[in-house]
C-alpha cells in the first residue's frame, strides 16, 4: 500500500472512530436527565426569605470558625513565640511557615487535649446520643473552654473589655459574657507572647553584637555582622536543646 493510501485508511479510521463515539455520546444525552440547579430564584413567602439568611448566616460561621477556634486556644501564644523566635535566628524563611504553624497545633492539641475531652464526655456524647439539645450542647461544651480562657487571661485585661462594653460589674465568671472573654484572652495571650519572645530574643541579640563589636574593631565594616553571627546562633541553640526546651516551657505554662 502506498504511503496515500495508507493516509487514507487512517482519515477513514478517524472518521468512523468519531461518527461511533458521537452515537454512543447521543444516546447517553437523550438517557440521562440532567437536574436543573436554580441558584437564585425568587421567595414566595417572607418564610423562604428567612431560611435563606440563615443559611447565608450558617455558611459565614462556618467560614469563620477556624479563627474563632484558633483564638480561643493556646494556638496564639504558641505560634507567636515560635515566629519571634525564628526572627531571633535570622534564618529567614527556616524553619518554613509549615512547619512551624504544624508544630503549633500539635503543642495546642497537646494542651487542649484535657478540655476537648472533658468537652466530648459532657457535651459531644450527651448530644449524639440524643440526650440534650443542640442548644444545652453548645452551654455545656462552653463550660470548660471558658474555664480554660478564665485560667489564662488576666484580670487587668478582662476589666479592661468589661468597663469598655459598658457592663455592670459581674459577680461570677458566668456572668462574663464570652464576647468580652475572649478579646481579654486573645490580648492575654499576646501579652505573655511577647514576653516570652524577648527573653529567647535577649542570648541571640547579646550574640550579634559581640560579633559586630570583634568585626568593628578589626575594620571589617563592610562585612554584616548577621552572616558572621548565624552560624553561632544556631550552634548555641543546638547544644542547649533549645526546641526541646522552649516546647517543654509553652506547654508547661498552660499547666
Amino acid at each position: 500500500m502506498t504511503k496515500r493510501g495508507r493516509a487514507y485508511a487512517k482519515r477513514l479510521l478517524v472518521v468512523l472512530a468519531a461518527a461511533v463515539l458521537l452515537s454512543f455520546v447521543g444516546e447517553a444525552h437523550a438517557q440521562l436527565t440532567v437536574p436543573k440547579i436554580p441558584f437564585v430564584d425568587p421567595a414566595g413567602n417572607p418564610r423562604e426569605v428567612s431560611v435563606t439568611l440563615q443559611v447565608l448566616f450558617l455558611l459565614t460561621i462556618l467560614s469563620l470558625a477556624p479563627s474563632i477556634l484558633i483564638m480561643m486556644t493556646a494556638f496564639t501564644r504558641i505560634i507567636v513565640v515560635l515566629s519571634l523566635l525564628r526572627q531571633a535566628l535570622a534564618t529567614q524563611q527556616l524553619p518554613p511557615n509549615q512547619v512551624l504553624v504544624g508544630l503549633a497545633l500539635f503543642l495546642t492539641f497537646l494542651v487542649m487535649g484535657p478540655v476537648w475531652n472533658e468537652v466530648n464526655d459532657v457535651a459531644i456524647r450527651p448530644y449524639l446520643d440524643q440526650q440534650i439539645s443542640p442548644e444545652e450542647a453548645f452551654q455545656r461544651a462552653m463550660v470548660p473552654i471558658r474555664g480554660f480562657m478564665f485560667r489564662q487571661t488576666r484580670k487587668a485585661d478582662l476589666r479592661l473589655f468589661i468597663d469598655m462594653s459598658k457592663l455592670e460589674t459581674p459577680e461570677t465568671r458566668g456572668d462574663v459574657p464570652t464576647t468580652v472573654l475572649i478579646p481579654a484572652f486573645i490580648t492575654s495571650e499576646l501579652r505573655r507572647a511577647f514576653l516570652i519572645g524577648f527573653y529567647v530574643y535577649l542570648p541571640f541579640l547579646i550574640i550579634d553584637m559581640v560579633v559586630a563589636s570583634i568585626l568593628i574593631s578589626m575594620g571589617l565594616l563592610m562585612l554584616p555582622p548577621i552572616l558572621i553571627s548565624l552560624p553561632f546562633k544556631i550552634l548555641l541553640f543546638v547544644l542547649v536543646d533549645g526546641w526541646r526546651m522552649l516546647a517543654g516551657a509553652l506547654v508547661q505554662g498552660f499547666m
